[in-house]
């Protein structure tokens, strides 16, 4: 062998006598693996040793095993029963017996061979794991809607428990903060739709109507529909991106040690902030908007100012910023919620916090979208 201050081997007739020396532990466990798996069948054959018949592991001169070592031993012993031959350990040290009792217990079941999936089964099988994951996700979202309101009792039962430090801290995060960059985007999709309008409707004389579909669509649709996936995509992504750090570093879990409830701690300060910045960000959005849509009605449509205006007043009417107005606290409340459940949900690993991040800003553009449709059907049904 290569070192046969280790392991040495000797072949006597059809007998195979391989010694065990020295210290087979972590110490030296790269040249233990390699000496183990040199003196596997397979890789004997070429000296002569696969002719042998029964194999003995001498381990009298063993010194000092721990597991690695016991585990090496065991699969050489392994490998020449797989190639048909008698094996013994012959010379084990009775306070190294229960050591290998436990190691030779281990990877004792063979592989289950591996099933055939059909096509149409795998795609039955994709649809039950999509339905048991949405089924989840909606129970999570009520849970955490549950221990919302909860946190909301006791803040209206004891008011000075709740962190009004900490909700303007958020507020100006969400709010604040954030209100430059949706001005620019609303602006940006008013004029976007007032060219297209101007581009589309002049081509029928019509161009005075595309007042009438900026003004209606910035106020009913577009405005809050813009600025609540925008606050999905900056704040709620934060919201999970934290709540998650926390869950991995057990921030959370030192919480509920010392006697606090996460929800009225972390959640409901942000849940609050977010419900009271996203009305403003779509107010102060519709009208970045609607410049915008007047100003491209100048420049490229050539309608002045002031006709614009004039348009404007008698096309819309409080009713359709009401509308707009109304949905935004519930957009808010369904993106908080979303986010700050996914945040909880994460695992103690950067793949998950990632994970649960994307998919909390993909859940609450889908839900903000669905609540919108839901909106447009209850207001039509009521003539809003």
């Amino acid at each position: 062998m290569a070192n046969p201050l280790l392991m040495d081997s000797q072949v006597r007739g059809d007998q195979l006598t391989i010694s065990i020396n020295g210290c087979w532990t972590g110490e030296h466990a790269s040249e233990l693996d390699a000496l183990s798996a040199n003196s596997l069948p397979d890789e004997s054959a070429g000296r002569g040793e696969a002719a042998t018949g029964k194999v003995d592991i001498d381990l009298h001169g063993l010194e000092r095993l721990d597991t690695l070592g016991a585990w090496l031993i065991e699969r050489m012993s392994r490998g020449f029963a797989q190639a048909g031959r008698e094996v013994r350990l012959v010379g084990l040290p009775q306070h190294y017996q229960k050591l290998f009792d436990e190691v030779r217990s281990v990877n004792r079941k063979a592989k289950p061979p591996a099933q055939r999936q059909l096509p149409l089964q795998a795609w039955f099988e994709q649809i039950g794991r999509s339905g048991v994951a949405f089924w989840l996700s909606l129970l999570a979202l009520l849970d955490m809607f549950g221990g919302v309101a909860v946190a909301v009792g006791r803040a209206m039962v004891r008011p000075s428990s709740f962190r009004l430090t900490s909700c303007v801290h958020h507020l100006s995060r969400v709010g604040v903060q954030a209100l430059p960059i949706m001005l620019l985007i609303t602006f940006l999709i008013g004029g976007i739709i007032a060219q297209q309008g101007f581009f589309h409707f002049r081509k029928f004389g019509a161009d005075s109507y595309v007042v009438d579909m900026v003004g209606i669509l910035v106020l009913r649709e577009l405005g809050v529909l813009i600025v609540s996936i925008m606050v999905a995509g900056r704040s709620g992504s934060a919201y999970t991106a934290e709540l998650g750090s926390m869950k991995m570093r057990e921030e959370i879990d030192a919480l509920r040690t010392m006697g606090f409830d996460p929800v009225e701690v972390l959640i409901l300060p942000r849940l609050i902030a977010l419900v009271l910045a996203v009305p403003a960000l779509v107010f102060f959005g519709s009208l970045a908007a609607l410049y915008g849509g007047g100003l491209v009605a100048w420049l490229y449509g050539g309608m002045s100012p002031e006709t614009f205006l004039a348009r404007l007043r008698e096309a819309i009417s409080i009713t359709h910023l009401e509308v707009g107005m109304i949905k935004a606290p519930f957009m808010a409340l369904a993106i908080g919620l979303v986010a700050c459940a996914e945040g909880l949900a994460v695992q103690g690993s950067a793949e998950s916090l990632g994970i649960h991040t994307t998919q909390s800003v993909v859940k609450s553009i889908f839900l903000v979208i669905v609540l919108d449709g839901v909106f447009a059907i209850f207001f039509a049904s009521i003539g809003m």
